[in-house]
Order: C-alpha cells, then structure tokens, then sequence
C-alpha cells in the first residue's frame, strides 16, 4: 500500500530547510545578483510569486556539458536577465561559478544554456536567479569516460495528463542512483480536455494546433510536480514520438490533423518543434532543420546510447490494413522504397553502431522494433498476420535494412550487445529481435526460442506513465507469446516505467509499477520482473531484480 507524500509539520529544521537556509546565507559566492535574491522555497516548489513556477531541468549531457533550462514567468515584455551558478557541492557552499545569460518573448521566456568545461562522470547541481528570485536547486550529471564498471539508467514515454497522476516520475526521481532518464516520447499529448481521458482537465481546453497552443501544454506539463522533480533530479535524454505534433504522425501528416481546419501540417509541425525546444533541455542537433533529432551519448566504453527519430523526418504514410483488421507483408507493405528512419539518418545509425567502441549499444527509439503478430508462420510462407501498421511492423523493408546492418556482411562485420528501448505501445514487452521467428530452421535464418540461437539483438519495451494500455484484454499478453515465441516477457494492463542495470557482462532490464494512477499522494510501486542479455549472446534470459548503486546526494 503506498502512503500519502505529504508528511506531518515537524519542529526544527528538516535537512533540506537547512541547506536551503545556509545556501540563502552564503548567496554572495554566487556574486550579487544571488546575494540580493530571494528563496524560491525548498525543493521543487516555488511561492506564488516566484517567477520559476516551471522547475529547472538539465538535459543532453555529454562528457564535458550539459544543457541547464528553467522558464522565467513575468508579465514583463522586455528582455530579461537570468544568472545561474554551479558547484560539486549540494549546499552550493563551495566552489561554485557563476554565469549569465537573457531571455524574452521570443523564447517564450524559456532559459537554456550549454553549461560547457565540465569534468566527465561528475555531478553538478545548480541553480537560476531572476527578478530578486532564486530557482530550486537541481542536479545534473555529466557522462563518464574511461571504463565505468556499472550504470544505471531509467526509461519513461507516454504521459497523458488527462488520463491521470505522474507517480512514475516521482518514483523515477527518488533513484538516486541514475546517471541518466531517457524520455522516449508522448512527452504530452495534443488532445483537447474530455477527448482522451478525463482525469484531468487540459491547458488550453482545446487540441493543440498552433505555437501558443503548443507553448501553453508544455508550460502546464511542467507545472506537475511529479515532472518537475524527475527534472530536477536527473539529466533527461528525450526524443518525441508522434503526440508533441499530432497522434500518428509522418512525414507528410498525421491522423489527428486536418488541413481543412487545421492548417498546413508544415505550420503546426513549425510551432510544434519551436514549443518542444524552448521547453524541453534538448540541444539541437541541427541548425537549419528541426526535425533531424538524431543524437549520440557515450558513456565511456561501456554504453554507446544513440536516440533516432522514427515520425516527422522520413516516415512514409501508415498504410491500412490489407486482411481486414490486420495485414501480410505483400502488396504495399513489401514496398522496398517504404521508409521509418530515412536513408540520411539510416546511413548515421550504420555508422554509430558499426563503429562503436563501447561494450553495449543502446539504440531509444519510439516504435515497437520485435514482430507482434495474430497468426504467425514462417517468412517464406508469407501468411504471418500483424496487428500495428504505425510501428516498425508496417516498415518490414526498413525492418530488414536495418537487420541486416546487425548481421553484418562481406565488408563489415556482424554488430553484436545491440539493446533496442522503446516506448509508445503503453505496454511492457521484452523480446529477442530476429528475421524469421516463427521458422525453427537455423538454417534459412530461423529461429530457436529454447536457446536464443538466430536472435540478432533484443528490445525492452517500456510502459507508459499514465496513457492506457489493453487492460481490457489481460489474457492478450499471453497469447501473443504463443503465437511470437521471440516474445518473452508481455505486461499489458499495468503503469510504470524501466530500469536499466548495465555491467561490461550483461545489461538488465526491470519492469516497475506504480501502485496506480489515480491518486497523487500514493507513494507505491513495485518490482514485476527482470530479463537480461548476456555478453555476445544478443538474446534475453529472465533475471532478478538488481540491487541499488551509491548514488550521489539529491538535489536538496
């Protein structure tokens, strides 16, 4: 049974209250403008008249920067200043620097700065002040280089406000021991309040359309508490999936737009990208095109983490299924010209994982990769019905090109300990990732479920935070794994998020839930299982639950 957040008043000071007192005393190490600020309370909340009503966030980070953001909320029109300061130390007592930048309108008010010359593998924690204001104090981390023996990351996507609480993020928050998160979309959702879900009610009521539109959902996401902490605690990888725009999203549209009333899908998608990165601590990865958001993150020689963009840059249009509810890889569907990644962004991803030198190759993406099939047979026989033509299902083409970089070929050679982490289905799935697996035979690239053998790599799916899964159809989750014996681990009715334990000889991957949704002060979560890959095996085994690293101090 989880317990209520809010604890009972207590006499004298908590930890906190008092490395917040004695940060207030000693603001004239961070220089004059924080010597003159004044507190924005404790932790994450801020007072009613603080201007840092959004949190700070840190995101990106590499060996040497990281990506600092707040938001700076003021009836003002002109341009404003923001300082910041950073140090090793929680307090901020001790070696801290300082810096300073502006913010306007342009920006909607949002502060982001590419904290450069950090050390690599340390942790930082800092701090904004504006308008006679001090931010919350947050925590960042930047990537180890060298050998690290053990990491631990976490994973989130698919957080519909409406359909209820972020208890995934609090408990995401509270591990102190995460070098990383990685948001693998469904940051928000762009329904108006009532259309999906009715938990909570929306800002603004209707489907986001426009860049205020878009500007006004972010800024009520990051009024979320829950949200705000997981920011505050931890550098946040993200990418979006197909909600930041609209449900269902290609290249040239979505199924949740209508040009008629809606505009040109080339404005939305414009105010879309501007709102997600003024809100989001992202660095661009181009200059000129804000929708190639193909990034790599190396920490040290045991992880290469490489996040791709499967939605607005390249993806052909979802076709409709060709057996009635379902489809056969024939017709349309075997269109070899059909495109997910795009041969741009393709040829990057062959690039980074053939010539990583780190131990694991993590690839976060949005689509679920591992066939999900209602009638399974063999390649060669070609009647294997699927169910999904958004995810990679309905992109077998570039399904198999990809396939084929991990097989390898006469010039380059096999990619092995590749980990692929996805989000979108609100669901939980874990599964060997193979051509063919419904043929037994070994031979004609088959594949044996009993020992692994044909396996190329394996996925781990995560759940959604709140957006809702199959929870009418419990007895689904076991049927797929009759008919897709890849599949070995399927939980399809239940809300949480993944923990990543990786070690040179094999990397975890564990399912928690929250105790529900529903209820904000419920504190509950619990482990449900574990499946790992060993090193040079690229296929799961059902583990145990790890145990928790020496993590560095929270954010106070």
């Amino acid at each position: 049974m989880g317990h209520s957040r809010r604890s009972k008043p207590r006499k004298g000071l908590s930890r906190r209250d008092f490395l917040t007192r004695a940060a207030v005393a000693t603001l004239a190490l961070g220089g004059p403008a924080f010597a003159a600020a004044r507190a924005a309370g404790s932790g994450a909340a801020a007072s009613a008249a603080s201007p840092f009503q959004h949190g700070v966030a840190s995101g990106d980070p590499l060996s040497d920067r990281v990506i600092l953001w707040t938001r700076i909320t003021t009836a003002a029109t002109d341009k404003i200043s923001v300082d910041y300061r950073w140090s090793t130390d929680p307090a901020m007592l001790s070696g801290v620097k300082t810096g300073s930048t502006k913010t306007s309108s342009a920006s909607d008010y949002t502060v982001k700065v590419d904290l450069k010359k950090l050390k690599p593998g340390k942790t930082y924690y800092y701090q904004f002040s504006a308008l006679g204001y001090l931010s919350p104090v947050g925590r960042t981390r930047t990537l180890p280089t060298g050998s690290p023996g053990r990491l631990r990351i976490g994973v989130a996507c698919c957080a519909s406000l409406a359909h209820g609480y972020f208890n995934a993020y609090a408990r995401i928050a509270a591990r102190n021991d995460l070098a990383a998160v990685l948001h693998l979309g469904d940051y928000l959702y762009e329904y108006g309040t009532g259309e999906y879900g009715n938990v909570r009610q929306y800002q603004p009521d209707n489907e986001i359309v426009t860049l205020a539109d878009y500007r006004t959902r972010h800024a009520q996401y990051k009024t979320d508490a829950d949200l705000q902490e997981m920011h505050r605690q931890h550098p946040v990888i993200a990418v979006w999936d197909d909600h930041e725009t609209a449900n269902n999203a290609w290249s040239g549209g979505a199924a949740n737009h209508d040009e008629a009333t809606e505009g040109t899908w080339a404005q939305r998608v414009a105010g879309a990208l501007q709102a997600y990165y003024e809100w989001m601590p992202v660095r661009h990865a181009s200059d000129t095109d804000p929708k190639l958001n193909y990034r790599h993150f190396q920490f040290g020689d045991l992880a290469d983490v490489m996040m791709v963009e499967t939605r607005l840059l390249a993806r052909s249009q979802q076709l409709p299924p060709n057996q009635g509810a379902t489809f056969t890889q024939t017709g349309d569907f075997a269109d070899p010209s059909r495109e997910l990644l795009g041969s741009t962004q393709a040829d990057w991803l062959s690039q980074q994982l053939r010539g990583s030198s780190s131990k694991w190759k993590l690839l976060g993406q949005q689509v679920m990769l591992a066939q999900l099939k209602v009638a399974g047979a063999s390649n060669a026989a070609g009647t294997s019905r699927y169910v999904n033509p958004d995810q990679w299902d309905g992109y077998n083409p570039a399904r198999e090109r990809l396939f084929s970089v991990l097989k390898g070929d006469e010039s380059n050679p096999a990619v092995s300990n590749v980990v692929v982490l996805t989000g979108d289905i609100h669901s939980s799935w874990g599964a060997d990732l193979t051509e063919d697996p419904n043929n037994p035979d070994l031979a004609s690239g088959g594949y044996d479920p009993k020992t692994g053998a044909g396996s190329l790599a394996v996925e781990f799916v995560s759940t959604s935070v709140t957006s809702p899964g199959l929870d009418s159809l419990p007895k689904l989750a076991d049927a797929g794994k009759k008919i897709n014996p890849h599949i070995k681990y399927a939980e399809i009715t239940r809300r949480g998020y993944l923990l990543l334990d990786i070690k040179p000889e094999r990397v975890s991957g564990e399912w928690w839930y929250v105790d529900t949704i529903l209820d904000p002060a419920n504190t509950g979560e619990s482990f449900a299982a574990a499946y790992k890959v060993g090193d040079g095996l690229n296929h799961l085994q059902a583990s145990e639950q790890s145990s928790p690293m020496n993590g560095p101090p929270p954010a106070p």
